[in-house]
């Protein structure tokens, strides 16, 4: 997994999760779906990249 790419993984589910924290708190559910889907987006980039490094194995 190449450095950018992981912390661009890590990124997303660290600014999905405070979206969707922050979202649940005011009451606003469309926002903290938005969030969840960032959230979801940035585990989705890690699990491809991890994938991407078990073939190269």
């Amino acid at each position: 997994m190449s450095a950018g790419q992981k912390a661009m993984a890590m990124g997303e589910q660290a600014l999905g999760k405070a979206v969707r924290k922050a979202a649940h708190a005011m009451h606003k559910e469309t926002v903290a779906a938005k969030g969840a889907a960032l959230e979801a987006r940035g585990k989705a980039r890690q699990t491809k990249e991890r994938a991407k490094d078990g073939f190269k194995h």
